[in-house]
């Protein structure tokens, strides 16, 4: 049996990822319905060029609103939503068509990764459920099914909400780059301070306003947002996860490390998929290390490359600890790891020279550094000139 699924979409000026968007799921979904909020370039073509129900949709900084509306639309017994920043990965395809044949499943939350972050790579989002009038979007931004969901649970107890263990999405939209060219801080400020005056009471919108903050270096703001959304209690392990996981790094920013190891320390506690907790192991490993705790760093990040093998990220702060603790060809396995997830990470091949170099093979050494130097000047970063001048100054690199 299949289950026929709808695709419901919000998009503004998103020509140049839309069609990629779309193409991830039109194998799983019988309708694509994207509602344009004013787009100025080709979006609306693209999508009906691949087959999309367009409509359109006034803006009025709610993306709730305009999510609910693309969900009006909708005519399938399930919808699953995407923003055109975010592919569906292939191999969840068979996974979500089983996932929908469940006769007491509600929604499901889905997997995505985050690519190019560095402090959560992962994250948690629910967007597949059942298409019932009763299911809305709240808030005004980082809106979320998940109230009208714990509403519904209450008074049909029966329905049950999954979860794939798998990632689902692959996500763009907080690349730097993205970020920067759609001015999107400015924005995300905005509406969430429109929103958190409006529900004061609110500590997910708290906490998302306080990462803005913290992110801009203005920790006191950060710092009282956060101490009111803690104050709330929240029930959603997601949003105690975000409260702890930012005040450790607030308080690591302040050089108050017991209060930050414990919050990282709650963080981790937290009843959430360990992939969605991979900044707070890796920033409490990194305050073991500075500290000169390195056996508890080491056990951190060896559990980090556990819960995920595939971050180099996980391997380049275990080579770090392994050099440390001067285990070298340890060391030397966690960098080469790193290289080969991450060929571009400059500082895996930088210390993984150093390493080399300590190890007596300097023309290895001299290859990883001389990569170093360039992917540096490649990256636009002042690092390789540096690093350049540094080592040939102690003449371990040709003038």
């Amino acid at each position: 049996m299949v289950v026929p699924i709808s695709l419901c979409m919000i998009v503004r000026d998103e020509a140049a990822s839309l069609a990629s968007c779309l193409a991830s799921v039109q194998t799983l979904v019988a309708e694509m319905i994207v509602v344009d909020t004013g787009s100025t370039d080709n979006t609306i073509a693209i999508a009906q060029t691949a087959g999309a129900r367009v409509a359109e949709f006034t803006w009025h900084d709610d993306f709730a609103a305009a999510r609910n509306y693309s969900l009006s639309l909708a005519q399938g017994e399930w919808i699953i939503v995407l923003d055109a920043d975010e592919v569906l990965v292939p191999a969840v395809i068979p996974l979500i068509q089983e996932a929908v044949q469940q006769p007491d499943l509600i929604a499901v939350n889905l997997l995505r990764q985050e690519l190019g972050s560095c402090q959560s790579p992962y994250s948690l989002v629910s967007r597949l459920f059942r298409n019932r009038p009763d299911i809305r979007f709240e808030r005004a931004y980082h809106e979320l099914i998940d109230d009208s969901i714990a509403q519904i649970r209450q008074k049909e107890p029966h329905w049950r909400v999954g979860s794939l263990a798998s990632v689902a999405l692959q996500h763009q939209g907080y690349t730097p780059a993205v970020i920067q060219s759609k001015d999107k801080t400015a924005r995300m400020q905005r509406i969430l301070s429109q929103a958190l005056a409006r529900h004061p009471e609110d500590a997910y919108l708290g906490a998302k306003l306080a990462a803005l903050y913290l992110a801009q270096g203005e920790l006191t703001q950060a710092l009282s947002l956060l101490q009111q959304a803690l104050a709330t209690r929240p029930g959603e392990p997601m949003v105690q996860y975000e409260i702890h996981f930012h005040l450790g790094l607030l308080y690591t920013q302040q050089q108050q490390w017991q209060a930050a190891q414990k919050h990282y320390e709650q963080a981790i506690a937290t009843p959430c998929p360990p992939l969605t907790k991979l900044g707070a192991y890796t920033n409490l490993g990194s305050l073991y290390k500075e500290q000169g705790a390195l056996t508890q760093a080491r056990h951190l990040f060896e559990q980090v490359i556990q819960i995920d093998p595939t971050w180099a990220t996980g391997y380049y702060n275990l080579g770090l600890t392994l050099k440390a603790l001067n285990l070298l060809p340890a060391a030397v396995q966690a960098y080469q790891r790193a290289i080969q997830l991450a060929p571009t990470m400059a500082a895996a091949h930088q210390n993984l020279g150093i390493v080399l170099c300590k190890l007596g093979d300097l023309a290895g050494a001299q290859s990883h550094w001389r990569q170093a130097i360039s992917l540096y000047q490649q990256q636009g970063s002042p690092t390789g000139a540096q690093l350049q001048q540094e080592l040939q100054t102690l003449g371990l690199l040709d003038r």
